[in-house]
């Protein structure tokens, strides 16, 4: 049937796989958004919730670190805790990418946009 056409069929096909990687990505994107890591600092005084995209869900504070004038100290346990809990968040975004590339016949490193 498209023998004469030469490579269209292959290009039908390639679309085709294109259009069903745009698939799969759209809903990693929302599952992403819906697993979760946890970040911590202080020995677990301060612990963050984030999402694989990285929004914060939320954040859970030992009383014991409020009580004192250590004001800077707790900011920062706060923030290594949110920085901890990001890192993860890009670790476990990468990791399921490679799991969605890998599938899809892919090099499990390659970089897919976003």
């Amino acid at each position: 049937m498209l023998k004469g056409l030469g490579g269209l069929g292959d290009m039908a096909k390639m679309m085709k796989a294109a259009q069903d990687m745009q698939t799969k990505m759209g809903e990693l994107q929302e599952q992403m958004a819906e697993m979760t890591v946890d970040g911590e600092s202080g020995a677990g005084l301060v612990k963050v919730t984030a999402s694989l995209k990285g929004e914060l869900k939320s954040l859970d504070i030992d009383p014991s670190i409020l009580g004192g004038d250590d004001k800077e100290v707790v900011e920062d346990l706060i923030l290594a805790a949110i920085k901890d809990a990001q890192a993860k968040a890009a670790e476990g975004q990468q990791e399921e990418m490679a799991k969605l590339t890998e599938s899809l016949g892919l090099p499990k490193d390659m970089k897919l946009p976003f």
